[in-house]
């Protein structure tokens, strides 16, 4: 038996069926959108390059247009490494129990249902993989920027959307994300840091999930909203998950937020339909069904688009009281010059800290 306490090829059954029939990598348009693809997403790095001054010190970037399976599998791939730290520690202890098969079923299924759902809405994604040995990962299948065919093809349909606008406007955001990976020497390896850190912490211990259960009473009581956040994750995290998951939370923000102003920028002259665009997917998103809506808040989702506004006004202010845009470029000199959470959502505490620091070295 694997000792992972997940199902792995169950999920990516279980994702495929949930996702629905996908009949687009055998459609004469899927050719044609890989090659538009890898134009947008070349002429989006030298615009993103020169707006924001970020050069990618890993070479070109490389588009890659999937199917929903593809863009499942991709992330079943990713999850499996990322995770391996939690699953290596809980792998023996839920494969050693009687239940043990029964719970890797169960663990594929969600993982597989959850995977299954959000294919069918991804538009596009940088893929930051953990980089491997070659004999492990081929590395023609990390740093990619992946675009699920599919659904962009039904939103251009649905909405009349200017097909190679929307195409270069997808692809300026997410290559805004790579910039920031691998434009940033640190960037790379301080948020997969983090992301270590959060998991080196799980513990199993169930006393710990009811302690949670509890503060999430107390705070509905209170007329709080306790997954407004981060979803599940935030609530049942140790307190050192709690202070991890904060940095994550304040750099996610921030590059969500840079990301957004970015792609606004560099496509001005090139993206006519831009607020367009922004604005049906801001009206898909808010006509969501209430159970869709739910599950968003559950996994985090919401938080996460909350994490775009949020940095967008951080952006904003931090330019508008520090003179300009090179008011923000301190953020990209290390890991002690992002904002935390509280600073995103005060920028005018951000400036004064930088302000101190910067008096103090002078």
């Amino acid at each position: 038996m694997s000792s992972s306490p997940v199902d792995w090829e169950l999920a990516r059954r279980v994702a495929a069926r949930v996702a629905g029939q996908d009949t687009f990598s055998r459609s004469y348009l899927a050719d044609s959108l890989q090659r538009d693809f890898e134009e947008a997403t070349a002429e989006a790095e030298e615009l993103v390059a020169e707006t924001t001054g970020l050069r990618s010190l890993a070479g070109p970037a490389r588009a890659r247009v999937t199917d929903r399976a593809g863009w499942v599998h991709a992330n079943v791939e990713s999850f499996q490494r990322l995770l391996r730290p939690i699953t290596d520690k809980l792998g023996e202890r839920v494969t050693s129990s009687r239940a043990g098969a029964v719970t890797r079923k169960v663990a594929g299924t969600e993982v597989g249902m959850l995977l299954g759902w959000m294919s069918s809405r991804v538009l596009g994604q940088y893929d930051l993989l953990v980089v491997e040995d070659p004999a492990v990962a081929d590395p023609e299948d990390q740093d990619l920027v992946y675009y699920v065919g599919p659904n962009i093809l039904a939103l251009e349909k649905r909405y009349a959307f200017p097909p190679r606008e929307f195409r270069l406007w997808l692809a300026l955001h997410e290559v805004t994300h790579r910039a920031q990976f691998t434009g940033v020497p640190w960037m790379r390896e301080h948020y997969l840091s983090l992301v270590q850190r959060t998991l080196d912490s799980v513990d199993p211990d169930p006393k710990r999930f009811l302690d949670a259960l509890s503060r999430i009473v107390d705070d509905l009581r209170a007329g709080r909203k306790p997954l407004e956040d981060g979803g599940l994750v935030t609530l049942f995290a140790t307190p050192e998950q709690r202070d991890a998951l904060d940095k994550v939370g304040g750099l996610m923000s921030l590059l969500e937020g840079h990301g957004d102003v970015t792609m606004d920028r560099a496509g001005r002259d090139r993206v006519p339909s831009a607020e367009r665009f922004a604005r049906v997917l801001r009206e898909r998103r808010a006509t969501a069904s209430p159970g869709a809506k739910l599950l968003q808040r559950l996994l985090g989702i919401e938080a996460k688009l909350n994490q775009y506004a949020h940095g967008e006004r951080f952006i904003e202010e931090v330019e508008r009281l520090g003179g300009g845009p090179e008011a923000l470029e301190p953020v990209w000199r290390g890991a002690s010059w992002l904002p935390t959470q509280a600073e995103i959502r005060a920028p005018e505490e951000w400036l004064a800290r930088v302000r101190l620091s910067d008096e103090l070295v002078g």
